[in-house]
């Protein structure tokens, strides 16, 4: 009688064990409240609700969500700390420390960058991505050759490696290596003849290599497959500067810019060619345009303006 007494008389719970089961339901309520949010597009409520979450329990999978969420309304600053708990927490899990390189390289901190991606290559020698980030540290940090050997790496491990195929091309042409450049975007063209990073790389290398034809060409393409490629306005623009056809290329600028009117760059580029081209009344109006839409240079300048006869030195400011 003893045993089905004992059985069948449940015990209370003790205070400490109700605050622990209502701590973990409140949890669990915030986090999976947080995972709906997150999946409706309500990242900035997902943020609170990963973030009352976290306050009543350290979990690896919450911090992962929240890592997520913060990304997503730009905040890598605040995503850092998080990935960089997670990774003393699981030190073996590789996607933590892929987050993080990726995180710094937003952040511009690219040693760390490199010591996140060496620690994802520490725990899987054979990941291209980790190799790749590597090597994209690398690039920030202005190793050049170290760069290319590493996405070489990446490269290997995944022939068909887009990405580090592009950055091995951007760093073999800083470096002039122009043949082996090109084998890269050769690589890339054949299985996607309108790549527009891969054809305006072409394009560079045309220009750098004396053949101006063949560069307008691929500039040009790029500009009809995607008319909001500003970088292909750019190149081409410059070339076009470069070989005094200023008319082409004010009438180029003029249409970057109807296109979006925002486009800063281009109203420096048109006012160097119309300044160029002796229309020193047009320049201005293009570089007060610029210096609008992109206050800080226009603080910047603002000391160097002051003392100059006329009170602008259109020079300077349109690089010439």
């Amino acid at each position: 009688m003893g045993f089905f007494k004992s059985f069948f008389s449940a015990r209370p719970a003790s205070p400490e064990e109700e605050q622990q089961k209502n701590k973990q339901k409140n949890f669990d309520i915030f986090k999976y409240d947080g995972m709906r949010a997150q999946r409706m597009g309500r990242s900035d409520y997902a943020i609170k609700c990963f973030t009352e979450a976290l306050a009543l329990q350290e979990d690896f999978e919450t911090m992962g969500y929240l890592v997520q969420a913060y990304m997503q309304t730009n905040h890598p600053e605040k995503a850092r700390p998080l990935l960089e708990r997670m990774a003393k927490l699981e030190p073996e899990h590789i996607s933590t420390f892929l987050n993080l390189a990726n995180v710094c390289f937003t952040l511009e901190d690219y040693p760390a960058m490199a010591e996140a991606a060496r620690k994802a290559i520490a725990i899987e020698q054979g990941n291209a991505i980790a190799h790749f980030l590597l090597g994209k540290a690398d690039n920030g940090l202005g190793n050049d050759l170290m760069c290319i050997a590493n996405l070489t790496k990446a490269i290997a491990l995944k022939d068909d490696f887009t990405e580090a195929r592009l950055l091995r091309a951007e760093a073999l042409i800083k470096m002039q290596q122009y043949k082996e450049a090109t084998q890269d975007i050769d690589a890339i063209l054949a299985k996607d003849c309108e790549d527009e990073s891969a054809l305006l790389l072409r394009g560079q290398i045309k220009e750098a290599t004396g053949q101006a034809e063949a560069a307008e060409a691929d500039f040009r393409q790029v500009t009809e497959l995607n008319p909001f490629n500003e970088q292909a306005y750019l190149y081409l623009g410059q070339l076009y500067i470069g070989q005094k056809k200023l008319t082409e290329a004010i009438v180029l600028f003029d249409e970057a810019i109807e296109l979006n009117p925002n486009f800063v760059k281009a109203y420096h580029e048109r006012g160097r060619a119309k300044l160029l081209n002796g229309d020193k009344e047009g320049a201005t109006e293009d570089m007060k345009k610029e210096l609008e839409l992109n206050p800080e240079e226009a603080e910047a300048l603002n000391g160097e303006y002051r003392n100059q006869p006329g009170g602008i030195r259109q020079t300077d400011i349109l690089g010439l």
